[in-house]
């Protein structure tokens, strides 16, 4: 595997230019590891990247209706150049698509094109598409092998990464899924210039995460530099992306399966799945801006039980705020949300242990903590205080 460029310093120049070859992040778990490449014009030259992979010189591309329009034609062309006989599949946009239906469907469509194992899934989207895919690729046939090609900010810092697949239960987000690495990722930064500026806003929750859960110099970093990468400068853009990658590549290759401080990379997102759910999982919050009040209610609660000193949260609502994201309970749009049944929602995560609800919280900017005996009142008089309806 190509060696990952050096970690460009906090203070390097955001606003210069990427060019040269795209940044190679090696994801190291053994017989399974994979790159994440970071870079412009990935989709144009994705045949030439993914030959090298291909067991048989087919691909089904997975994507959704929106994404389609955009840059499905590219992507077909790429193959067709390098040699790859390819068919798509076109689902619906959004968490709708993350469903038991859709995904049959797909399972269906998949098996119905006779797909083999020695055949390749191309997850092109957002995270929708690719944890379906994922999920897909991950029991078709016992597994096949597949390619993430993400679209979204959000995606290609965080969920295209690691090997985390799923689809939504009534019960909850992200319930029913797989562990299942891809053999690439291709996190083509020129996609982001058609992405609609609040989801580029939303996705860049995710970026600030990796700052405040393990880097604080990148935290600062991205105090004066954020609106340069949600400005999609080149430079900046680039460096956010590969310094995220970098941060979930080594949590990833320490704690595969979550057993452990992968969990730390749920920063935001107990409080976020439960806020997600209780607004329908609709436009009325995407998820980054879930994470992001997320975020900030679990500064303010870190500091509510004294693990963090006073003026974290400030310090994070306060870069939030300056980005244009959500950073309190007031600022979902609508009737207030009530206290128990997020309550209720949180009891449902993924990271429930025992009957515990785990917290990510924080002693610090730069320092997250898994936190397993959070009094339920304590997360109650927070989120009362925050807004919550009684």
């Amino acid at each position: 595997m190509p060696d990952s460029d050096p970690d460009p310093s906090p203070s390097s120049d955001p606003t210069a230019a990427s060019g040269g070859a795209p940044i190679h992040v090696p994801i190291e778990l053994g017989a399974r590891s994979y790159d994440v490449v970071v870079g412009a014009g990935l989709i144009a030259t994705a045949g030439r990247d993914l030959s090298p992979l291909l067991r048989r010189r087919r691909a089904v591309i997975l994507t959704d209706r929106t994404v389609a329009g955009l840059w499905l034609p590219a992507l077909e062309r790429a193959l067709a150049d390098a040699g790859i006989a390819c068919e798509s599949i076109v689902v619906r946009p959004g968490e709708g698509a993350k469903s038991f239906g859709v995904f049959e469907e797909v399972l269906e469509r998949l098996l119905t094109l006779g797909v083999e194992r020695g055949d390749c899934l191309l997850a092109l989207g957002g995270g929708v598409i690719g944890d379906l895919t994922g999920f897909a690729a991950s029991v078709l046939r016992r597994g096949v092998p597949f390619v993430q090609i993400p679209t979204t900010l959000l995606a290609q810092v965080d969920s295209s990464v690691g090997g985390k697949t799923a689809i939504n239960a009534r019960a909850g987000k992200n319930l029913i899924g797989t562990f299942h690495q891809p053999r690439r990722v291709l996190a083509d930064t020129g996609a982001l210039a058609t992405l609609p500026e609040r989801e580029m806003k939303a996705g860049y929750a995710e970026v600030v995460k990796y700052g405040l859960l393990g880097d604080a110099a990148f935290f600062a970093w991205l105090e004066a530099h954020g609106r340069d990468v949600l400005a999609r400068v080149p430079g900046a853009l680039t460096h956010a992306v590969a310094t995220s990658v970098r941060a979930k590549a080594a949590i990833v290759a320490a704690d595969e399966h979550e057993t452990g401080a992968r969990a730390l990379l749920n920063l935001g997102h107990t409080f976020g799945h439960a806020l997600e759910a209780e607004t329908g999982y609709s436009d009325r919050l995407l998820h980054g801006e879930g994470v992001a009040i997320g975020m900030a209610l679990a500064f303010r609660l870190s500091e509510a039980l004294g693990l963090a000193p006073p003026g974290e949260a400030a310090r994070v609502t306060a870069h939030l705020a300056a980005c244009g994201l959500p950073a309190s309970l007031r600022d979902v749009p609508g009737t207030p949300l009530p206290a128990d049944r997020l309550l209720a929602h949180m009891a449902q995560d993924k990271k429930v242990d025992d009957g515990r609800i785990t917290f990510i919280l924080a002693r610090r900017i730069g320092e997250a903590v898994i936190e397993r005996t959070v009094p339920l009142e304590r997360v109650r008089d927070l989120l009362l205080s925050e807004g919550a309806g009684a």
